[in-house]
């Protein structure tokens, strides 16, 4: 099934011929460090450097030997000869494997940076275009204060920048070879042998391992991948409540000709960001297997080879996938300004509650009071149906201390928008590029 949710860069990554590929560039690497120290003839080289593998005949040996490392080897023996008895020298099926590994991860990791980078872009635009689209701020899912849906995509703009910054460091924590042999100890590789065949693929070293890479390593590269669907399930989720039928604030995009439900025509759901949230989830899953995977016995067993021919390949598929839908989503979703204005003033003033308290505090009421003053207008105003300026203006405790003027001036949408500008320059987001201003926007 995960193949319906694979891209064709990120399916190469992870392909057979690619993995096999890798497997080959290592060995080849291995064999030019080995001919570098001169324990090889370096006549061999250009001839081991024709070697292929031949998927097919790979397929065959293994029905006989049930391993695929010497079926590996056995078909890529076939593909040159005599030189052939150079390949393997010194190695151990892991020094391979984990090496290969690496060098697939880091491809993976490179195209789900590039994903990342086109999804703060589209935020960073969505951002500046509704820096001043006022709405309600929700906190239990109840009408708090009013914020802009700037606000909203600009703090998830920077939660992107920072799982950027950690799948940065979990590329450079997985990009590492590992060429010391059985259980690590060098006996049959040298340690300069590995220094030089890891400078060859690109890789650091690993400062020391045994029979195999860590897998602290693989377990924070996909821990971190499991981080960022978190994120853009949380994102998603909020796109689903923001479309809700009562709210309407925000839709998915909805294609000519698309149906929503086979029972209700008029159906249209968001679909994208539920598929979003269900395979965020399939991440996280796989996160835990990648952390039950670090505790292996002695120096190697292969409790983990089984699940990491799953877990890894279909979590960076997953992730490249759903980046890219949501960055779709994301690029082409409409926002409703009014349905927004409509909302944050179903309330009918309510949202303004905490400046009339603050205002009656300064006036010189205790706080106790100024919000015993406010809640009782306030649950007047709930159960009422009624207007709360109209309900404050009544009250004499309010009028004895505030006047007319200064609570219509208290009621004003634009005192909640006066430090965007401040936030979207701590962003980086620059003045040349914002759009609009508060009373185009807000004056609905």
């Amino acid at each position: 099934m995960i193949e319906r949710y694979s891209r064709p860069e990120m399916k190469k990554v992870w392909s057979d011929e690619n993995k096999f590929s890798k497997w080959l560039d290592v060995e080849i690497a291995v064999c030019d460090a080995w001919a570098e120290v001169g324990a090889i003839p370096r006549k061999a080289i250009p001839k081991i450097k024709m070697a292929k593998c031949n998927i097919k005949r790979m397929e065959e040996i293994l029905k006989e030997t049930r391993h695929d490392m010497t079926a590996f080897l056995g078909s890529v023996a076939e593909s040159i000869g005599e030189e052939s008895r150079y390949i393997h020298l010194g190695l151990t099926s892991s020094d391979v494997i984990d090496t290969a590994t690496s060098l697939q991860l880091v491809e993976a990791a490179n195209i789900l940076i590039r994903d990342i980078k086109e999804l703060t872009a589209v935020l960073a635009q969505r951002a500046i275009e509704h820096k001043y689209t006022i709405m309600i701020g929700r906190t239990h899912g109840i009408h708090a204060e009013p914020i802009s849906f700037g606000l909203k995509m600009a703090l998830w703009l920077e939660e992107m920048r920072r799982n950027l910054n950690r799948l940065s460091e979990a590329k450079k924590v997985i990009s590492i070879g590992k060429i010391s042999g059985a259980v690590g100890t060098y006996a049959t590789v040298t340690p300069e042998v590995e220094q030089k065949a890891c400078h060859k693929l690109g890789l650091e070293p690993a400062p020391i391992s045994n029979q195999v890479l860590q897998r602290d390593r693989h377990a924070q590269f996909v821990t971190t991948l499991a981080i960022m669907a978190g994120s853009l399930e949380k994102f998603a989720t909020e796109i689903r409540a923001l479309q809700k039928t009562e709210v309407h604030e925000v839709e998915e995009p909805f294609g000519v000709g698309q149906t929503g439900s086979s029972a209700m025509p008029h159906k249209r759901n968001p679909e994208l960001s539920e598929r979003v949230c269900g395979l965020a989830r399939l991440v996280r899953g796989y996160a835990m297997t990648s952390l039950e995977n670090m505790a292996l016995w002695h120096e190697r067993d292969i409790s983990n080879s089984s699940n990491e021919r799953i877990t890894l390949p279909d979590s960076c598929l997953v992730m490249d996938y759903i980046l890219a839908l949501f960055a779709s989503v994301m690029r082409r979703l409409q926002v409703f300004p009014h349905r927004m204005k409509k909302n944050l003033e179903l309330t009918r003033g309510l949202v303004f509650s905490q400046r009339v308290m603050l205002a009656l505090i300064d006036k010189g009421l205790s706080r106790q009071k100024a919000y015993e003053i406010v809640q009782r207008n306030a649950s007047k105003s709930w159960k009422g149906n009624k207007n709360f300026l109209t309900l404050v203006k009544a009250d004499t405790e309010v009028t004895g201390v505030l006047s007319t003027e200064e609570l219509e001036k208290i009621f004003d949408y634009k005192f909640y928008l006066q430090h965007v500008d401040d936030i979207f320059l701590k962003l980086g987001l620059t003045k040349s590029q914002w759009r609009g201003s508060i009373p185009d926007i807000v004056e609905l």
